[in-house]
C-alpha cells in the first residue's frame, strides 16, 4: 500500500478533539508505534510520520546489545513469536545518530529503556533525560540478570524498586512497560504508581514456543519468544480493563491492535492512547490507517473526543 492508497474517505474530522495528555505531554492524537516495530526512516516511506501522535523507539540500552542468534522470529496462528534480544545500538549512538533525524518530525518522542541491571537502567534514563526526548517507556520485562534470569516486571517489589530508583535520575515523565506474564497485573500497576511513574504501557508480549515437529526442534533458537498480535489481544483488553480500576495514571494500551475497532476496545476498557506493533510489521502503513479507521468509528457514532469513548462502556 502506498501514500496515495491511503487517501481515503473516513469524514470530516476537523470537529473531533483526538489530543491525549500523558503527564503533562500533549499528543495530537493517540497512536503511537510498539517499540521495536517503528524505523522513521523506513516508516516514513510508506506514510506521514506526522500523522502520528508519538512515536516509540526501539529499546535502548548503555552498550550496544548484538541481540540472540537466528531463527529468533516465527509465525502463529493469529500472531507471531519473536526473540530477537532487543538487539540495538546503545544509548550514545541512539543520542548521536537516530535523535535528530527523529526530531524533524512533529510527533512526541517516546524512548523506549532496557537494561540487565537496575545500574544499567538508570544510566540510561540519566543520559535520555538530558537528551530532547519527551518520555521514557521503561521495559521492565528485560532479565534480572543479578535474580537468576526473572524479569523485573514478574515481582511486585522488583517492579517497585527498579521504578523508585529510576525515578531518582529521570527528568523525564516515565512509563512502566508492564510484562503480563504474571499472576496479578494490578499488583505490579499499582506498586509502580505508588513509586512514581507517571503512567503505564500494557501489555508486553506473552511467553510462547513453537516447535517443529518434522526436524523435532524448536523453531527460534531460543526456544521460547515473546508473542505477539491478535491472538493476544483479548488478554491486553483484560489487562487494560483491570488496571485502569486498579490506577489513576494513563495507560498506553498495545497488544494485537489491527483496526480501528481494536482501537476502540482498548479505549473503551481504558486506555488513554494505543501503540501499534505487530500489525505495522504486516501492513507498514497500520498506524494511520487505524488512526483513520477511529476517525471513521467516532463520525459514525457521534463521538467528539476520546474520553467519550473511554466513559461509554456500559
Amino acid at each position: 500500500m502506498s501514500k496515495q492508497d491511503l487517501d481515503l474517505d473516513f469524514g470530516d474530522h476537523r470537529h473531533l478533539d483526538l489530543r491525549v495528555s500523558i503527564a503533562g505531554v500533549t499528543m495530537e492524537n493517540p497512536i503511537t508505534t510498539a517499540s521495536g516495530t517503528f524505523s522513521a526512516k523506513e516508516s516514513s516511506a510508506f506514510y506521514d510520520i506526522d500523522e502520528l501522535g508519538a512515536v516509540i523507539t526501539k529499546g535502548v540500552s548503555t552498550v550496544p546489545w548484538e541481540g540472540n542468534p537466528t531463527p529468533r522470529i516465527a509465525e502463529t496462528y493469529g500472531g507471531m513469536l519473536n526473540s530477537v534480544g532487543l538487539q540495538n545500538q546503545g544509548v550514545d549512538a541512539f543520542i548521536k545518530e537516530e535523535l535528530p533525524y527523529l526530531r524533524t518530525f512533529r510527533p512526541r518522542i517516546i524512548a523506549n529503556v532496557v537494561g540487565k541491571s537496575i545500574e544499567e537502567y538508570c544510566t540510561a534514563v540519566e543520559k535520555l533525560s538530558d537528551a530532547d526526548v519527551d518520555m521514557l517507556e521503561i521495559n521492565i520485562s528485560c532479565p534480572n540478570i543479578k535474580e537468576g534470569g526473572i524479569s523485573f516486571g514478574a515481582d511486585q517489589k522488583r517492579a517497585a524498586e527498579i521504578t523508585r530508583e529510576v525515578r531518582k535520575y529521570s527528568r523525564k515523565p516515565i512509563l512502566m512497560k508492564l510484562t503480563p506474564n504474571v499472576t496479578d497485573i494490578t499488583e505490579i500497576a499499582r506498586a509502580v504508581e505508588a513509586e512514581g511513574a507517571d503512567g503505564i504501557s500494557l501489555i508486553n508480549t506473552l511467553l510462547g514456543m513453537k516447535i517443529d515437529v518434522h526436524n523435532k526442534r524448536p523453531v527460534l533458537c531460543n526456544k521460547m519468544g515473546g508473542l505477539s498480535g491478535p491472538a493476544i489481544k483479548p488478554v491486553a483488553v483484560r489487562m487494560v480493563y483491570q488496571v485502569r480500576q486498579s490506577v489513576c495514571i494513563p495507560i498506553i494500551g498495545l497488544g494485537g491492535i489491527m483496526t480501528g475497532e481494536d482501537a476502540v476496545e482498548f479505549l473503551m476498557a481504558g486506555a488513554d492512547a494505543l501503540a501499534i506493533g505487530t500489525a505495522a510489521l504486516i501492513d507498514p502503513t497500520a498506524p494511520v490507517r487505524i488512526k483513520r479507521e477511529l476517525i471513521g468509528f467516532m463520525n459514525r457514532y457521534g463521538y467528539q473526543n476520546l474520553q467519550q469513548i473511554r466513559e461509554s462502556l456500559l
